[in-house]
Formats: structure tokens, sequence, C-alpha cells
């Protein structure tokens, strides 16, 4: 049974009008249809009233005519006094192409047209059947018709009831009012399309010019949305030129410039809290560097006294000292992450990237035996420009991440490569490093996915459990985010139940 299912669209489609998209081109546009539109219905009237003006006049002309042309081909042998002349005459009296033709019932008996030139003559027209239709269908009231003749082209023509119950048509040609409508059609489209064209480029100068406040008003917009306002001192932002208050170009710029002045306001006020809770941040932290460690060699010089200790006291000691070596590493990621905020320069040496994951590998496959660790390095070394400390410490806290919520078994991958950009020809130093770490486990939870790289973030327990660790400080991947981006780089994350992927990428020469 053949397949008789109507398919989901058609194998054609009609191309979708392209429209002008800015309001100045819009606005041209939209002038030059106006003026198509006026100007084509002034010429369709004016043609339409000239065609009915002519043709008036030509059925005027008939009837001043009469019948007598007509006529003579129907008594042609009457003496003069009957016709007011003889047939020639009657001819005389006649505009050459006048045409006359005799009727009698529905059969023609005689057709005729004055001939040009002396105008003394006639010229029997031989009619088709189909001409001879069309004459005999012309109504007998003395009104002019319009009738396309083979033989002779267009003619208007007026049928008049004879004195011997025969029907006398008289007829003009249509030529010389077709003409002069055809001229006046002709001329109407050559001004037309003139007066578009000048009235396009005029309308699109006069548009511009009128939209100038507007345009700057724009430009003003653009240069705004290109200023960083998310962080650190705001520049200014640069004011759209005042315009008259009264126009609505003139009361958008007013309402522009004093939206910008709230927003540099609000963001002044910002930047001055930031930086009040950045210096707190530091201050904070560098004053309880000093007591953390000393709460903590006071607890280690406790546990060295050669005396006897309750198993109690000990113990609290013991707890005392993880917990101030725990606030020693919370204090020093502040005091990182504070000093990474204030902008302060890291180094700018040549960092071996490669020699960098072997090494954060290994303390990780000491830390955690319980974990499949996997390397994926290229042949050559990897080299960035940076800082190999703070580079070292974002992978130890990256591999720790994958060490700490997963659980034992997981196998995780770092792998590393670099990419180079089609611009850039080989061997010219330029590219991107990409470091992967890769791992099998539960995966991160997706409400906490949006903000992993904010401080003081906690994974929920499902990438903890079987761990017997706890969720960690909720640092490690906010000085990994705050690290690559000293260094002009990125991090990014894609998780699903089964893989995790941290990906970061550091340009492999200084910017």
């Amino acid at each position: 049974m053949p397949d008789r299912s109507v398919p989901s669209r058609p194998p054609w489609r009609l191309p979708r009008p392209r429209w002008p998209h800015t309001l100045r081109a819009r606005l041209t546009a939209g002038l030059v249809v106006l003026l198509a539109i006026s100007s084509a219905a002034v010429g369709v009237a004016a043609v339409v009233e000239l065609n009915g003006f002519l043709t008036g006049r030509l059925d005027q002309q008939l009837r001043e005519a009469g019948v007598r042309f007509p006529a003579s081909l129907e008594h042609g042998g009457t003496p003069p006094s009957d016709h007011d002349g003889d047939e020639d005459g009657d001819t005389r009296r006649q505009a050459a192409g006048t045409f006359g033709a005799r009727l009698v019932g529905d059969t023609v008996t005689n057709a005729a047209v004055v001939a040009s030139g002396s105008g003394t003559g006639t010229v029997t027209v031989r009619l088709g059947a189909r001409d001879r239709s069309r004459l005999a269908a012309l109504p007998a009231d003395g009104a002019g018709h319009s009738a396309d003749l083979s033989a002779l082209g267009d003619y208007r023509m007026m049928a008049t009831a004879g004195r011997d119950g025969d029907v006398l048509i008289t007829g003009l040609p249509m030529e010389p009012v077709e003409a002069a409508v055809h001229r006046l059609e002709l001329v109407a489209a050559v001004v037309l399309g003139a007066a578009l064209a000048v009235a396009g480029v005029a309308g699109a100068l006069w548009v511009r010019w009128s939209l100038r406040p507007l345009s700057s008003v724009a430009a003003t917009a653009t240069r705004v949305s290109e200023l960083p306002l998310s962080s650190g001192e705001v520049t200014p932002a640069p004011r759209a030129p005042e315009s008259d208050p009264r126009s609505e170009v003139g009361r958008v710029a007013g309402a522009f410039n004093a939206m910008l002045g709230h927003v540099e306001d609000a963001l002044t006020k910002r930047h001055a809290s930031e930086e009040r809770l950045r210096s707190f941040a530091a201050d904070a932290s560098h004053e309880l560097r000093t007591p953390v460690a000393s709460i903590r060699g006071h607890a280690e010089l406790a546990l060295l006294h050669p005396g006897p200790v309750p198993p109690e006291v000990a113990r609290a000691l013991e707890r005392i000292e993880a917990e101030a070596a725990r606030m020693g590493e919370v204090v020093d990621d502040l005091l990182l992450l504070a000093r990474l905020d204030a902008g302060r320069p890291l180094e700018r040496l040549p960092a071996d990237l490669t020699r960098l994951v072997l090494d954060a590998v290994t303390d990780a496959q000491a830390a955690g035996p319980g974990h499949r660790w996997t390397l994926e390095l290229p042949e050559e070394p990897v080299t960035v420009p940076g800082d190999t400390h703070r580079l070292h410490q974002m992978l130890a806290n990256l591999l720790a991440n994958a060490r700490l919520h997963t659980p034992v078994g997981t196998t995780v991958t770092v792998s590393l490569e670099t990419v180079s950009p089609a611009t850039v020809p080989p061997g010219a130093g330029g590219g991107t490093a990409v470091l992967k770490v890769h791992d099998d486990g539960p995966g991160v939870a997706p409400d906490v996915r949006p903000k992993v790289f904010e401080r003081f973030t906690r994974a929920d327990r499902r990438r903890s459990e079987d761990t017997g660790h706890g969720t960690g400080t909720g640092l490690g991947l906010s000085i990994v985010a705050a690290v690559a981006e000293a260094h002009g780089g990125t991090v990014t994350l894609d998780s699903a139940p089964g893989a995790t992927t941290f990906t970061v990428r550091l340009p492999l020469r200084a910017g």
C-alpha cells in the first residue's frame, strides 16, 4: 500500500521577506513607500480621467458626424438633397479612418472606411465572422461603445436605427486616445521613478540628520555596555549628548543620563563595600594567623609533656591541634583570596605544567590510595607563564576535591593537552593549555553546580558518602577559579552521574 502520509512541511518554501533592521532604514523605506503609493494613486487617477475625457470627446465627434457616412453607403444613389451632398461630399466631411457599416437584421450588408490621405475615397472592409457578430451585438441606442475589430483595431462605435429598418454604424479609431493615454503613462512612470529616487536620497539624508541625537544615544549605550561593571572600580560612564527636552529623543537622552548617574552611584557604593569587605578579610586573616599558630604550638607542646597525661586530656589536645591546623588552612586560603581579589600581581615565570601535574597526582595517590589515578599527558612538556606555587595549589585543590567527594574505587583521570587557534601559525607560541580532571563518581548535585566556584559552597552528601571525610571548607574550588582567572584563564564544570569533569584553560603565553 503506498504511503499517503502528509509530509511535515512542503518541499518548497517561499523566501522570507527581509525587512530593514535599523530605524533609519525603516523610516526611509516607509517614506519612499508612502510617496510611491500616493504618486501611483495620482498617476492612475490622471490616466483614468484622461482616458475618460478623450473617450467622451470621441463620442461627441461621433454624434456630430451622425450617420452621414453609413447612410451614404445605404443610399448611394439618392439625390444630394436627401443627403446634403453626394457620396464624395459625405466622404469629404469625414475624418480619415472613419468607419461606416449597414446592418439588415444581424447581417452586415456594407462596411467601409474613409481612406487616409485625400479623404475623398472609401475602402471596403472585409469583416470576419467574429467582427460581424460584434457589430451585430452593438445596441442601437446612439451611444458610444468600444469594439475591437480584427481588420481595423480598436474603434469607438455608435449604432443608430436607419430609415429602412436597418442599423447604421459609425466608428472612429481609438488609436489617438490610446496613444495619448500611453504617453501619459510613460511620462508618469518616468517622473515617478525619478521622484522616488530623489525622495529616497533626500529622505535618507533628512532622516539621518533628524536621528543624529538618537544615534548619539545608541553609540553612548554601546560604549557603556562595553565597560566592565561586574567588579572592581567602575570608570565613569560617558553621557549622552544633551538634546531638546521637548522632543522624544531629548527625553530619552535625559532619562538615559539620569539612569547612568544612578547606576554609577550604586556601583561606587558596591565597590566601596567590596573594598571594605576585602580589607576586613585580609586584616582578619592576617591577625588570626598568629593566635592560631600559637594555639597549635601550645597544643603540640602539651602533647610533648613527659609526665602522665590523662587520655581525655590527650584526646582534647589532639583535637585542638587538628582544628588549629584546619583553622590555619582556612586563614591562609582567605588571605590568598583577599590578595587575588585585590589584584596583586603573581609571578610570570615559565612554569612546567606537565611536571606540576605529575607531582600533584603523585601526592594525590599517597593521600587517596583507594582511588584509581590515571594520567593522559602529551609527549612534549607544556609550559605556561605563571606562578608555580599557585598553579600547584590549584591542581592540588582539584585533585583533593575529586578525592574527598567521591567514594573509594572511583577512577580519576587527569589529562593535559594544548590547543592552537587556526590564526596562530605552528611554533608561534600561541594557543591554550587545557587541563581536565575527570572522575566517574556520583556527580555534583544540580542545585550546587551554578555556585560550585563560590566561596564556602558545600557539596551534598552524595559526592562524599563512603569517603570518611567531611565536605571541606568550601574554599578549594573558589581558589581554583581565582588562580585560573589571575593567570588569564578559566575553569568550567560539566557534571552528570558517572561523569564529572573540571576543565581549566590557561594561555600558553602572557597576555
